[in-house]
């Protein structure tokens, strides 16, 4: 190779780098820039009313309160496995998701609302439940310890994700190798939603899915349900 072509091909080396360097510090800037600002900011108010979300969240007529049994049922959790619930809010999930894993199986309610983890621990404390623990994660991760779990279970929660590629980094990270997520969010779609839903939720399906595999999970198939929400699970690759 002459002495010309050495330094072209330097130069298109360096191009190269100073390219990748700039997606990357691009990514990253996008990372730290919230998806939907402001859409917790009712869940950190030091005066939250917990009894107010049990009413909204624990009611009949709510889809996924409705369907909370079938929902489980579907996610086919093996007994003697890890599942954290990921927003868990007021532990609706909590205890069908303890009663899936078994007494050899372990439930992590994961939210960033202390009161919510406090009620949680209540409620396992008086129907002695030994297998649920609470974790008080952040807008950027779920604190999960490294390859501790095998599901995470995310209902009508992922919306509210406002850094959502470095929760699912942490997700990953925390997963075990084959370990998947169980996605259930609202159907988002123009001239069908509703209003609540197209103002509050951020996007459909397809951005949430894009993200999710874009943060190293491979998409394993819907599950047909409900009518208001979609049931996805993925795996991590």
């Amino acid at each position: 190779m002459g002495k010309a072509a050495v330094q072209d091909y330097t130069s298109e080396v360096n191009i190269r780098f100073v390219f990748s360097l700039l997606l990357a510090i691009t990514a990253a800037s996008a990372a730290d820039k919230s998806v939907n600002p402001g859409i917790n900011k009712s869940f950190l108010d030091p005066k939250l009313k917990i009894g107010a979300w049990v009413e909204r969240f624990e009611r009949e007529g709510r889809e996924v309160f409705d369907h909370r049994a079938k929902i489980v049922a579907k996610a086919e959790i093996t007994p003697g496995s890890v599942v954290a619930d990921i927003g868990a809010g007021t532990g609706l999930f909590v205890s069908l998701l303890a009663d899936a894993v078994g007494s050899d199986g372990k439930v992590i309610a994961v939210d960033i609302v202390p009161k919510f983890l406090a009620r949680i621990r209540g409620q396992a404390k008086q129907t002695g439940s030994k297998n649920i623990d609470t974790v008080l994660c952040t807008g950027t991760s779920t604190r999960l310890p490294a390859n501790s779990i095998d599901l995470a279970f995310i209902c009508d929660t992922y919306h509210h994700f406002e850094f959502p590629a470095k929760t699912l980094a942490s997700l990953h990270r925390a997963l075990r190798p084959g370990g998947e997520i169980y996605l259930i969010d609202f159907k988002r779609i123009e001239g069908e939603s509703s209003d609540w839903i197209l103002k509050h939720v951020r996007a459909g399906e397809e951005v949430f899915a894009a993200e999710i595999e874009a943060a190293g999970f491979g998409r394993v198939g819907n599950i047909a349900l409900l009518k208001d929400n979609y049931i996805v699970r993925f795996r991590k690759k």
